[in-house]
């Protein structure tokens, strides 16, 4: 009588394994050969299915990038800070608290968000999964300016949109890739240079 809940157990756990193996396969070689250069046979022979599991699994390549964004916003460590965001009454440490996210963060996705950037003017699937993680990021900033209104610490004359538009200037993923590409700045320095900057650049004194 319990062989068959059993079974479907069994084959709904090996499913969740392929689709897992199938992502992390994929965020590998796209971070590492790029979106054009990697293929779906690459992906399938990484993961040990068939291109034809890839497909089914994730729907290509473009699904695949799409599911991999997906799941980086709708985490539960994502919703946890979004809870902590709503829920901060210190603005200094509110800040610290989107600074340490929005680093943790690059330092995970970094190496696909480059291809996608690399990728996206050429690929419109690639453009919209790029617009996800942007809306993603934006909705949490936004999130955070919001809050600092509410605790009254925004500096004279910033509205919760102009603060919205001064976290994206420092910590959208153009601005960290600016800092770790072009400057050369480890992440913990440019976490620390954040920390220092941002309470000057948002709350009232």
């Amino acid at each position: 009588m319990t062989s068959a809940p059993r079974r479907a157990g069994r084959r709904t756990e090996y499913a969740q394994l392929t689709r897992q193996s199938i992502l992390d396969a994929a965020q590998r070689l796209f971070a590492e050969h790029g979106y054009f250069g990697t293929k779906v046979e690459d992906i399938a022979a990484a993961a040990r299915v068939s291109p034809a599991t890839v497909y089914a699994v994730g729907g290509g390549k473009n699904g695949l990038l799409r599911t991999l964004i997906q799941s980086a916003t709708s985490a539960a460590e994502t919703s946890g800070i979004l809870a902590r965001i709503e829920s901060a009454t210190d603005p200094h440490e509110l800040l610290r608290l989107v600074v340490g996210a929005t680093r943790d963060e690059f330092e995970r996705w970094s190496g696909l968000m480059r291809q996608v950037v690399a990728a996206a003017p050429q690929e419109p699937g690639v453009r919209q999964s790029m617009e996800i993680a942007h809306a993603s990021l934006r909705a949490g900033l936004q999130l955070t300016a919001d809050r600092l209104g509410e605790l009254d610490a925004l500096r004279d004359g910033l509205t919760p949109s102009g603060a919205t538009e001064i976290l994206w200037i420092y910590l959208c993923n153009a601005a960290w890739f600016v800092r770790s590409d072009d400057l050369g700045w480890p992440l913990d320095e440019s976490a620390g240079w954040l920390n220092a900057v941002l309470p000057d650049a948002l709350l009232r004194r």
